[in-house]
């Protein structure tokens, strides 16, 4: 008879229950990787606390709590607005695993998360929660933190945690973690991946494209959502309904996204496909080349990249 191993159940807490989390929480709990009892959360807000306990999240009293009886500790404190501070918070996409998972240290692990808003993060307010929590926090535990562009070094340092994992969630893009430190293990590795292998998908690349990866898949979703607004509005000059323009601008870029994830073809060869000779595809394509667009979606990854390398350096 074959033995049929146990799920891997762990407790899953959240330090902070904004939408980030909520994101986060829903899609662990819907994809069936925790059963929802096994998470859990504190907001003082009741409005916030109703939204996580009608998937069935655990409600505790304090943050404190919430470390004190979970195995991993999402840090996702409430973002910032930018401006409200007199030093800008800056963004990076690294998250730290372990030398003992045999993982090189310049490592980089890229996933797709599904509907996570991107945000930036005051460094002083992560601060103040860490330093409140040092206490709580032990070697049994590991600490996770989707606070964008907080090093890890100030998040051991305010934590005294050292099994870390860092992470930068964002709007249907990248999530980042490499392999460094002494303390976490293969278990930790494999129990953060399954988390967000359940609402994203995860790749491998070399730390050193950080920025690039930044530039591109950070900052990607506002050019993609540019470009439906745009053929939306095309639709409309040329006499569509707005909503039926919309819709169809959307459905148009989910499919080629798709076609090109699950041909594996390069894009111009799908390109080349669907353009006949003389045809109004190619009158379209002759449009675009006329107005850079190729050429204007290059530049912005390579601005967005520069200004990420700039803002790290603040």
């Amino acid at each position: 008879m074959a033995v049929v191993s146990a799920p891997d159940v762990f407790k899953l807490g959240f330090i902070g229950a904004g939408n980030m989390a909520e994101s986060i929480a829903r899609g662990v709990a819907t994809s069936g990787v925790l059963p929802p009892a096994s998470i859990r959360t504190t907001h003082r807000c009741t409005d916030r606390r109703l939204v996580f306990q009608s998937f069935g999240v655990k409600i505790l009293e304090t943050n404190a709590q919430v470390v004190d009886d979970s195995d991993i500790i999402i840090l996702s404190v409430k973002p910032q607005i930018a401006g409200q501070h007199a030093r800008p918070s800056t963004y990076d996409m690294i998250t730290l695993f372990n030398i003992k998972c045999k993982i090189p240290s310049s490592t980089f692990w890229a996933i797709t998360l599904k509907e996570v808003p991107i945000a930036c993060f005051d460094k002083y307010t992560v601060e103040k929660v860490l330093v409140e929590l040092k206490p709580f926090f032990s070697e049994e535990k590991v600490l996770v933190s989707i606070a964008a562009g907080i090093k890890l070094k100030d998040l051991q340092e305010w934590s005294g945690q050292c099994r870390m994992i860092r992470v930068m969630p964002n709007t249907p893009a990248a999530v980042g973690h490499a392999a460094s430190g002494e303390m976490a293990t293969k278990k930790d590795e494999e129990r953060v991946t399954s988390l967000f292998s359940a609402i994203g998908k995860v790749w491998t690349t070399d730390e050193k494209y950080f920025d690039a990866v930044t530039g591109l898949s950070g900052s990607g979703p506002a050019y993609i959502y540019l470009a439906i607004e745009a053929l939306a509005d095309g639709g409309v000059a040329a006499g569509l309904p707005r909503d039926l323009a919309l819709g169809l601008a959307s459905q148009t870029v989910l499919g080629a996204a798709a076609m090109v994830n699950l041909t594996e073809k390069h894009p111009g060869q799908l390109k080349d496909a669907v353009t006949s000779p003389a045809g109004t595809t190619i009158a379209g394509i002759q449009e675009l080349e006329r107005g850079a667009f190729r050429g204007t979606l290059m530049n912005a990854v390579v601005a967005a990249t520069k200004r990420c390398r700039e803002l790290s350096q603040t």
